[in-house]
């Protein structure tokens, strides 16, 4: 019997002796049982050392996995002085992530003197939560003021010796040195809606500047103010 290669029909092959094909047979499940057990340890190995997915945040010390089910707090902030933005989750359940939490009091620092301080988390969610009021839950807020050093806080309150507080409406004792306070914006948003909305939360003060266009929120006593 003889065979003809479908590819070129001219050429012809000779079947081989029985004993030979068997022969055949067995090396070729020998190699192939070498070949399948080769890849298999070749594998193992490289699914050990896969990477596990980053957090989202690049918060490494608590991840989503590990709190199944938990709400995840999230802040988009711009810094309308340093021009540097900040997307961030803060917070898991009910813990609050202290790399974020490092990330945040650098962005809110005082950028007259670089210096920073630790926010106190309530005016974080303060900020998230008037977002949800505002049905702006993924909104960017633009920070006109963080944190303010003492000394910021005089030279503010008196440009420098060239106005009266009565002219800045620079509070002596401001929440901006306590860490608790942040003055914002919301694109998109009216001041006076802003302030509303702050008011509505009863979470601390609310400062109205319709003429400079922010809302003070801190997280201190209840009260409200306006200035011009």
């Amino acid at each position: 019997m003889q065979f003809l290669d479908q590819e070129n029909p001219s050429l012809t092959f000779l079947p081989a002796p029985l004993s030979a094909l068997r022969h055949t047979a067995r090396r070729f499940a020998t190699a192939s049982a070498t070949l399948a057990l080769g890849a298999l340890m070749l594998l193992q190995p490289a699914r050990a050392a896969a990477p596990t997915s980053p957090d989202p945040a690049g918060n490494a010390s608590i991840s989503h996995a590990s709190h199944p089910g938990a709400t995840r707090y999230e802040l988009h902030l711009h810094h309308l002085h340093t021009g540097e933005t900040l997307d961030v989750v803060y917070r898991i359940g009910d813990e609050y992530i202290p790399e974020a939490m490092d990330k945040l009091n650098h962005f809110l620092r005082d950028h007259r003197t670089q210096d920073t301080a630790d926010y106190d988390p309530k005016e974080f969610d303060l900020l998230h939560n008037l977002l949800g009021r505002l049905h702006k839950p993924n909104g960017e807020i633009d920070i006109v003021c963080g944190y303010r050093t003492p000394e910021s806080n005089s030279f503010l309150r008196t440009l420098g010796g060239k106005a009266s507080p009565a002219q800045t409406g620079v509070a002596e004792h401001s929440q901006h040195m306590l860490s608790k306070a942040i003055d914002i914006r919301i694109p998109g948003v009216r001041t006076r809606a802003l302030r509303d909305a702050a008011l509505s939360l009863h979470a601390g003060g609310v400062g109205y500047y319709p003429v400079s266009q922010f809302v003070h929120v801190d997280v201190g006593p209840v009260r409200q103010w306006s200035f011009r």
